[in-house]
C-alpha cells in the first residue's frame, strides 16, 4: 500500500546530491561515532548523557559466567518458579506454558556440558530471558548480571503512536536535547524500520517484551523502540538503525542513527527491593519501565532532572489559567490546570508510586490537589510501572466518601512459602506474614491451591485521611499501568470514583506483590538464627530475579477476580491524536473534561463559625445531596439533617475535637467531609 501523510498525499522522494530520485532505502551517511549531540545536551543530563557509550564499546565489557555459575542460576529458577511462584497454574491454564519443564530441560543440558561446550554467556542469558518470558509476566524475571542491569539502549528520539481516520501511526514525539537536523524533527512520520514496515517492525519488537495480554504487548513494542532496557533483554542485534520518515513537507526520507548505551540508576526516593523491609515487601513495580522512565527523564525531559535536583519553591497560591504546580517530587508527580471548553480541570499526571515514604507521597498529593480546580480533575496514570502498594492503595482515599477495602492478596502453597510465613508469623523482623500462615498450615489437610486472601496496605492507612477532592474525578490508563498501578485502577473503579478514560483496551495486567530472589534469601535469614537449610543461594555476578510471590484480587462488585492477566477494562477509550503527542494531550483532556462536565456535581463545605453558649456553630453548603449525616468524634452518630442546594447550620458541642460529614443522595453516599476543631 502507498504511503501517504497525514494531510493523504503521496510523500514525495527526496532528491539525491547527483540529481536523481532517492527513496527511503537509500543510506545516508552514519552518525559519528560517540554521538556528538549528547556533549550539546541541556547542562542539567550534560555529565550523564556524555558518559554514553556506543554500543559495540559496551558489548566488548559484558562478562563472562562459568559453567558452575550457570547451573547455579537455572537451580534458583527453578526453587522460585516451583515453590515460589503464585501465577504458574494461571500461566500454565492461559498459555499453555511449562517453564518449570524448560528449566530442568535446561539443566540437564548443562549437566552434561563442559567449559569447552558450554556455548556463549549471550546464549545461555537468551535461554533464561525466553523461559521466564513464556509466562508473560512482567514480575518475574531473570535479571541480567552486570555490565547489562542498570544499562538502557536509546536512539535520540522518542516513538509514540496516535490513530488518524481510525488507523494507526507512528511519529517522532520528542528528540534528546542537543540533537538537531534539517529534517528529522519532532512531528514526523515514522514509516519504515530498516527496511521493515512500521507497524511490523513494532509487533516484533513486542514480541521481544511477555506483556499478559495483547495491548500490554502492543504498548510495550512501541515503548522500547526507540529506549530498551538491557536489565532483562539483550541489547539490539544491530549497532544501528535506518529510520524511514516523511518530513514536515510530505517528503520521504531516511536517517541512520547509532544505538547508545546509558547507565542508569534507581530514582533516589525509590524503595530497595533487597533490603528486608516493610517496603519491599510491598513492592509491586515493573522494573524494566522504571528504568526507561529514568532514562527518558535524562533524555527528554532534562528540566525535571534539574527541578530534582534543586527542589522548586512550593506555593500555596491555587493553580490559575494554564499552569503547573510546583512539587516536591518532581519526576514522580506533575499537576497543572488546563482551559477546557467545559471550563477549568486539574491534570494529576501520577509518573510512578515507587517512593520509599507512602506517607508523605499521599501528602504531598493532597497538598497538589487543593490547588488545582475544584470541580474537575483527571488522575493521569499512563506509563506508570507501579511501586510501592501502600500509596497506590493510600491514594484512592482523597477521591471517595466511601470506606476503601485494599485488595486481598493470596500466596500459593507450597512447603517453602509455609517455611517463610510461619519464620515471620510473629512480626519479629517487621514484616508481618502472621495473617497467611494459618490457612497455608491447614493446606496440608486440606489441599488447597492458595491462602485465604489479606491486604498488604493496612485499613487504618488506605482510610485515615478520607475524601480530600469533592470535585468530579476520571482517571486514565494505558497499557504500560502495571503493577501497583494496576491495583491502583482496579481500585478506582471497583469503589466507583468515576470513570476510567483508556487509551489502550486494558490497563497491562500486573496482579502481584513482587519479592527479589535476595529478599526471600535474607527473609530465610531473619530473625536469627539463620536457616541453614535454605534453598536460596547467593547469585553470582551481580545476577538477579524477581518472582510474583502474593496474587491480587479484585473487591467490590469484581471480588474475587485476580487482576494478572485481565488487567481493568476502561469504560471508555480514546485514541489518541497527532495533536495530543505534540501539544500536551490536548484533544485527550479536552475529551475527559467533557465527560467530567456531564457528571453531577456533588458540594458538601463545611465552615466552622466561633464557640457561643458551649456550641460551635457549622455553616455547610452544600449542591446535589438531600442529607447530610453528622458524625463528632470516633464515628458516633450526632445529627442527620435534611438539606437542599445552599446552606444550613448544625451546633456541635463546643468539646467536639474532630467532626465528619456525609453527604447522601436517595440514601447512597455521595460525599464527605472532614474538620478538625481542636
Amino acid at each position: 500500500m502507498a504511503v501517504t501523510t497525514s494531510s493523504g498525499k503521496r510523500p514525495k522522494r527526496a532528491a539525491a546530491s547527483n540529481g536523481k530520485s532517492a527513496g527511503p532505502a537509500t543510506r545516508p551517511p552514519a552518525t559519528p561515532a560517540g554521538a556528538g549531540y549528547l556533549a550539546r545536551s541541556a547542562k542539567a543530563v550534560r555529565d550523564t548523557l556524555s558518559a554514553a557509550e556506543d554500543l559495540s564499546s559496551f558489548l566488548a565489557t559484558a562478562g563472562t559466567l562459568t559453567l558452575d555459575q550457570r547451573r547455579l542460576l537455572v537451580e534458583q529458577a527453578m526453587v522460585l518458579i516451583n515453590e515460589n511462584y503464585v501465577h504458574l497454574p494461571l500461566k500454565k491454564a492461559m498459555h499453555a506454558v511449562a517453564p518449570e519443564q524448560a528449566l530442568r530441560l535446561l539443566a540437564h543440558r548443562l549437566e552434561a556440558a563442559t567449559p569447552s561446550t558450554m556455548g556463549p554467556e549471550t546464549e545461555f542469558h537468551a535461554e533464561m530471558l525466553r523461559i521466564f518470558a513464556s509466562v508473560r509476566d512482567l514480575h518475574t524475571n531473570y535479571l541480567l548480571p552486570r555490565p547489562y542491569a542498570t544499562r538502557v539502549a536509546f536512539l535520540p528520539f522518542d516513538v509514540e503512536e496516535y490513530f488518524e481516520a481510525g488507523e494507526r501511526r507512528y511519529q517522532v514525539s520528542h528528540l534528546v536535547s542537543g540533537f538537531s537536523h534539517p529534517t528529522f524533527t519532532a512531528g514526523v512520520q515514522l514509516i519504515g524500520w530498516s527496511g521493515v514496515p512500521m507497524e511490523r517492525a513494532v509487533a516484533v519488537n513486542a514480541d521481544r517484551f511477555p506483556g499478559s495480554n495483547p495491548a500490554a504487548r502492543h504498548a510495550r513494542g512501541v515503548q522500547f523502540m526507540g529506549q530498551r532496557p538491557l536489565v532483562r533483554s539483550l541489547p539490539p542485534d544491530e549497532t544501528w538503525v535506518e529510520v524511514d520518515y516523511v518530513d514536515a513537507a510530505g517528503t520521504a526520507r531516511s536517517i541512520r542513527l547509532s544505538w547508545m548505551v546509558l547507565d542508569t540508576s534507581a530514582p533516589a526516593n525509590a524503595v530497595d527491593p533487597d533490603s528486608p523491609s516493610p517496603a519491599a515487601a510491598s513492592l509491586g513495580v515493573d522494573v524494566e519501565m522504571d528504568l526507561v522512565n529514568v532514562a527518558k527523564r535524562y533524555l527528554f525531559a532534562p528540566q525535571v532532572v534539574a527541578a530534582t535536583a534543586t527542589p522548586p519553591r512550593l506555593t500555596t497560591r491555587p493553580a490559575e489559567g494554564d499552569t503547573d504546580v510546583p512539587t516536591s517530587m518532581s519526576g514522580v508527580l506533575r499537576a497543572r490546570s488546563v482551559t477546557t471548553s467545559h471550563g477549568p480541570v486539574g491534570h494529576l499526571r501520577i509518573f510512578s508510586f515507587n517512593v520509599s515514604d507512602p506517607g508523605a507521597f499521599v501528602d504531598e498529593v493532597e497538598r497538589l490537589i487543593g490547588l488545582l480546580p475544584p470541580t474537575m480533575l483527571i488522575i493521569d496514570v499512563r506509563g506508570n510501572g507501579g511501586g510501592h502498594i501502600y500509596a497506590s492503595e493510600g491514594l484512592l482515599q482523597l477521591f471517595t466518601p466511601q470506606p476503601i477495602t485494599p485488595e486481598p492478596t493470596q500466596f500459593i502453597v507450597s512447603p517453602l512459602n509455609r517455611r517463610l510465613c510461619f519464620r515471620h508469623r510473629t512480626n519479629a523482623a517487621g514484616i508481618d506474614l502472621g495473617p497467611w500462615f494459618p490457612s497455608i498450615d491447614q493446606a496440608v489437610e486440606t489441599s488447597a491451591t492458595y491462602s485465604s486472601g489479606f491486604p498488604i496496605t493496612p485499613t487504618a492507612f488506605a482510610n485515615g485521611r478520607g475524601q480530600r477532592y469533592r470535585g468530579r474525578v476520571l482517571l486514565v490508563t494505558d497499557a504500560r499501568c502495571y503493577s501497583a498501578t494496576d491495583i491502583f485502577s482496579a481500585g478506582f473503579q471497583d469503589h466507583g470514583i468515576g470513570p476510567v478514560l483508556g487509551v489502550d483496551a486494558n490497563t497491562g495486567a500486573g496482579g502481584a506483590n513482587v519479592w527479589t530472589h535476595e529478599l526471600l534469601k535474607q527473609l530465610l535469614e531473619l530473625p536469627a538464627p539463620v536457616d541453614k537449610t535454605s534453598p536460596y543461594k547467593p547469585l553470582p555476578a551481580g545476577a538477579a530475579m524477581r518472582v510474583a510471590i502474593r496474587r491480587t484480587l479484585r473487591v467490590g462488585a469484581r471480588a474475587g477476580t485476580p487482576v494478572e492477566d485481565l488487567g481493568v477494562q476502561p469504560d471508555s477509550r480514546w485514541n489518541l491524536t497527532r495533536n495530543d503527542l505534540l501539544n500536551g494531550n490536548t484533544d485527550l483532556i479536552e475529551h475527559a473534561a467533557g465527560l467530567l462536565a456531564a457528571m453531577p456535581l456533588r458540594r458538601l463545605d463545611p465552615v466552622a463559625g466561633s464557640v457561643a453558649g458551649g456550641m460551635r456553630p457549622v455553616t455547610l453548603t452544600t449542591a446535589a445531596i438531600d442529607r447530610v449525616d453528622v458524625y463528632v468524634g470516633a464515628g458516633r452518630p450526632f445529627a442527620s439533617l435534611d438539606v437542599s442546594d445552599g446552606t444550613t447550620t448544625v451546633n456541635l458541642p463546643a468539646t467536639a475535637a474532630s467532626v465528619r460529614f456525609e453527604g447522601r443522595t436517595g440514601g447512597a453516599l455521595v460525599v464527605s467531609a472532614r474538620l478538625t476543631l481542636a
